[in-house]
């Protein structure tokens, strides 16, 4: 089992319509449970149900606990199972995905969208650190995930983490990006009861789509830190291929961007596992 979190970017804004055929349906033997995303001041969500995995878990998908609505959107779940189903063929892969665009790390950096610090509070007390064990807890609470009768258990296997782009605006939260990242880090592995679970990092680049031509004014400060975590870690993996990446809009990667995202995972990935 491989959870997948994070921001927009993980979200995923890739266009089903323009995936190739042999993407564009469902991924034999892959099951995942994608929890439906919520503000941080309300009641828990991470609500879903397990379905074969297929396009539609991008942005602008929901689910109940009866039900995903799939979007027109996909993420980098796609090519990561497709990729990771080759590299294990003899295996089952279960995924569980909880993301949220806008969400920061650091408190200050939170704004509407969200904040994954365990101690930011407020409306309700939730935030996304919240959402998460919620995800969790109702992925983990069924027995049968495929319905064929028998129990399965799910093993973490690895997390998958693509998220920075909040931080990056100003110059103290920047530079703390690597104790935020290294502290929830290692409380997901801890949620996932396996301390030296492999974790592999997308690192955040930038359009250069805007009038000072760039986005995420100290999205370099951030990128340094993302390696300093990797670096330090000791199970850990950095994927930088996304500054060849094309943008759809000033903050997103277009679809080729996320085919291959998810195929860079899935080869860092393995890499870790082996």
């Amino acid at each position: 089992m491989f959870y997948l979190g994070g921001q927009s970017n993980m979200d995923g804004f890739g266009y089903n319509n323009q995936l190739p055929e042999e993407l564009n349906k469902p991924v034999d033997g892959v099951y995942i449970f994608h929890g439906n995303s919520t503000r941080d001041s309300f009641e828990l969500g991470g609500q879903g149900v397990w379905d074969v995995l297929k396009p539609g878990h991008g942005t602008g998908h929901t689910s109940t606990f009866e039900k995903n609505f799939l979007s027109d959107r996909f993420g980098v779940e796609i090519t990561f199972a497709r990729e990771m189903k080759k590299m294990f063929p003899n295996e089952n892969i279960a995924i569980i995905k909880y993301s949220r665009g806008g969400t920061s790390i650091h408190i200050d950096a939170a704004g509407p969208f969200g904040c994954w610090d365990p101690d930011f509070t407020t409306g309700s007390g939730n935030n996304q650190y919240d959402h998460f064990l919620a995800t969790l807890n109702n992925a983990f609470s069924v027995k049968d995930i495929d319905n064929d009768g028998e129990t399965d258990e799910l093993i973490p296997a690895g997390i998958l983490w693509m998220q920075g782009e909040s931080d990056a605006n100003t110059p103290e939260i920047a530079n703390l990006y690597f104790a935020n990242l290294k502290r929830l880090v290692d409380l997901m592995r801890a949620a996932l009861l396996t301390d030296d679970l492999p974790v592999v990092i997308g690192r955040i680049s930038d359009s250069g789509n805007d009038a000072d031509g760039k986005v995420w004014d100290f999205g370099n400060v951030v990128r340094w830190q993302q390696a300093k975590f990797v670096n330090q870690d000791g199970n850990a993996a950095l994927i930088t291929t996304t500054d060849n990446y094309k943008y759809s809009d000033k903050w997103h990667y277009d679809t080729e961007g996320y085919i291959d995202f998810g195929k860079q995972f899935a080869i860092e990935m393995q890499k870790l596992m082996k």
